[in-house]
């Protein structure tokens, strides 16, 4: 493991936004949704697609608070422009779990 210094950890914005809009990413390679992540009156609503279809359905997602990278530049993914990276961990079949907060806070609220 390679360690870092404080400061660089402080570069990266990790925030916490709820879900507002899940559609299917029909174009996607691998099964995904588009997602749309509440981020607060200073971020916005921003856009991702997160490959969650082996554990989450749209309905499910919908409400859900999750943290997410705000500040990498946008990508793009097939016809669609990704804003956020919301994180997860795999499971043991590799597939992803959301990382959330345990309890709901604010939308935007920095992780530290």
């Amino acid at each position: 493991m390679e360690y870092i210094e404080w400061a660089e950890f402080e570069k990266v914005a990790l925030r916490v936004g709820t879900i507002v809009e899940v559609t299917d990413f029909t174009e996607a390679r691998k099964p995904a949704y588009k997602i749309k992540v509440d981020l607060g009156p200073e971020l916005g609503i921003k856009k991702s697609s997160a490959q969650v279809t082996a554990n989450y359905t749209k309905e499910a997602l919908l409400g859900k608070q999750v943290i997410c990278v705000t500040n990498f530049k946008p990508k793009q993914i097939a016809n669609y422009v990704s804003e956020v990276l919301i994180t997860g961990f795999p499971d043991a079949q590799g597939n992803v779990v959301l990382a959330q907060p345990a309890s709901p806070v604010a939308n935007g609220a920095k992780l530290f």
